[in-house]
């Protein structure tokens, strides 16, 4: 059975939605070269695969020319691992094609078969993933050891994730919302959307597809104490540079991103939290316009809290909730939203669904924070991400490289 979060598309719908049929392509031989990159061809009939794949992919956009450009730095990265003496073994292959599938929910046999349906060969897929994986192997030899990541900037992330010496970030963010039947076209769009490298284009992604309150604001945040975000996202934050964008960030419901405009240290120490305490009161009826009209009115009668008890009355028992409990065991979305909270402040950007499948809109009040002496941090989780941002840029880099030195001629 096809994923249908991968694959909802017929065949015939997909080929004339990427105009090919009639195109230059079919004019000519489909294993004849569109495009030469140094002494390595890129036929047709690979754009064609290429394009089909990332359209079953739901990747956004002009998918024709994505799918060229991505097959041109393929050519590049491929002929880097071939200098290097970099091949994948068929091992390996054959655990990214089962990782792969395993995201469709699919089996490797289920997947090449649901492919082959909507006209991908399995040759198509493999050098697919036989180039992401050369790549990687590159990677990791060229710069590998050139990525040492010093106990200074650990102490210095440490520090940020404690309190110590008050590290402040200036994000932007971009929030998409996830159902089950878009998880594949979400998962796909949010990858390429954390390939962006200017604060222009992100902020033009967030106007175009991010469902958060910041949307109209291109998702621009404003400055945040990095202690007050969730746990598990500090260290992400706190490896990026100036303008790079973390890797999508799975939330209830929704898929994140983050772009870093500016970090600095705090002028005083700001505490790391043990504890935060906080309300949500659940609107039956999702996030209208009527409940977040409703949700002002209930904000304009409220200074605390308690308060907010008192206007629960109103709806069943469940629908209203108080906990402080620890950073790390909030759901991730609302400890984003809370992050951007000060205390008694009112959030209404979430929402969820009851078990019937009903949607409910929550409206999440920041109640207190406790301030935590210290805490355990992971050396090594923090060491990992600081490296693995500093490869990816090395990445991008050496491939800018590759190609301002290549000879490239698309027919």
């Amino acid at each position: 059975m096809i994923a249908h979060r991968f694959f909802s598309r017929l065949m015939a719908t997909v080929v004339v939605g990427l105009g090919l049929v009639g195109s230059p392509a079919f004019a000519q031989s489909a294993f004849s070269p569109a495009v030469y990159v140094n002494d390595k061809v890129v036929t047709y009939y690979e754009i064609e695969q290429r394009a089909l794949l990332m359209t079953l992919m739901n990747a956004p956009g002009d998918i024709r020319k994505q799918a060229l450009e991505v097959l041109i730095n393929e050519r590049l990265q491929l002929g880097a691992a071939q200098i290097m003496g970099i091949q994948p073994s068929e091992e390996g292959l054959q655990a990214a094609i089962v990782d792969f599938a395993a995201r469709a929910n699919l089996k490797p046999e289920e997947l090449v078969v649901a492919l082959k349906r909507e006209g991908v060969s399995e040759e198509a897929l493999r050098d697919f993933l036989y180039a992401g994986i050369s790549w990687q192997g590159v990677v990791q030899t060229r710069f590998g050891g050139n990525v040492q990541i010093s106990e200074a900037e650990i102490d210095r992330a440490i520090a940020s994730n404690t309190g110590v010496g008050g590290i402040n970030v200036l994000l932007s963010e971009i929030v998409i919302p996830v159902t089950p039947q878009t998880v594949g076209e979400v998962e796909a769009l949010a990858y390429q959307l954390s390939q962006i490298t200017t604060q222009a284009d992100f902020e033009a992604a967030a106007k175009k597809y991010s469902q958060s309150a910041t949307k109209d604001d291109g998702g621009r945040l404003e400055w945040l104490s990095i202690t007050k975000l969730p746990p598990q996202l500090r260290p992400q934050i706190m490896a990026l540079g100036p303008n790079d964008v973390t890797a999508p960030v799975t939330l209830p419901n929704a898929v994140a991103l983050f772009q870093l405009r500016r970090k600095a240290e705090a002028a005083t120490r700001t505490p790391a939290y043990s504890a935060i305490d906080y309300a949500v009161l659940r609107l039956p009826g999702g996030r209208t316009e009527e409940n977040l009209q409703t949700a002002a009115k209930i904000s304009g009668r409220i200074d605390t809290c308690d308060d907010l008890f008192g206007e629960a009355r109103a709806y069943p028992k469940e629908y209203m909730e108080r906990s402080s409990v620890e950073p790390s065991k909030i759901p991730r979305d609302i400890g984003l939203e809370l992050a951007k909270l000060d205390r008694n402040e009112i959030s209404t950007a979430l929402s969820r669904k009851t078990e019937a499948g009903q949607p409910l809109m929550l409206m999440v009040m920041l109640c207190g924070r406790t301030a935590k002496l210290g805490e355990e941090i992971s050396r090594e989780d923090i060491a990992l991400s600081l490296r693995n941002q500093r490869l990816q840029s090395f990445a991008r880099g050496y491939l800018e490289e590759l190609r301002s030195d290549a000879t490239i001629v698309i027919k």
